[in-house]
């Protein structure tokens, strides 16, 4: 599920929304899991048990806030990505609830 979320989603979203455009914007939208890259900058770089949301640096609320005013960008790129990476937000805090259970 999570993997289909970050990679298959992206490209159903961009068809929903931007039809005539659909693969480049499914593309772009995929692009945002560019946000994993915070990853690396914690040790151990992967841990299975912990949730990404609130602990890496471009996975906090305040990154958010800056993805959120993407959506308010003029240029579709822009805003393709500010949805995706809402979208990844979105698909790891799915994985962060499903920890708990």
């Amino acid at each position: 599920m999570h993997y289909s979320g970050h990679w298959l989603a992206p490209f159903a979203i961009g068809w929903l929304l931007w039809r005539d455009n659909w693969l480049r914007t499914g593309a772009m939208i995929a692009a945002a899991n560019l946000i994993d890259l915070d990853h690396f900058l914690a040790d151990p770089i992967f841990n299975p048990d912990r949730c990404s949301i609130g602990f890496h640096l471009l996975h906090g609320w305040e990154a958010a806030l800056v993805y959120a005013v993407m959506l308010a960008m003029p240029h579709w790129s822009i805003r393709a990505f500010g949805l995706g990476a809402i979208w990844h937000l979105a698909v790891d805090y799915g994985d962060c609830v499903m920890q708990t259970l």
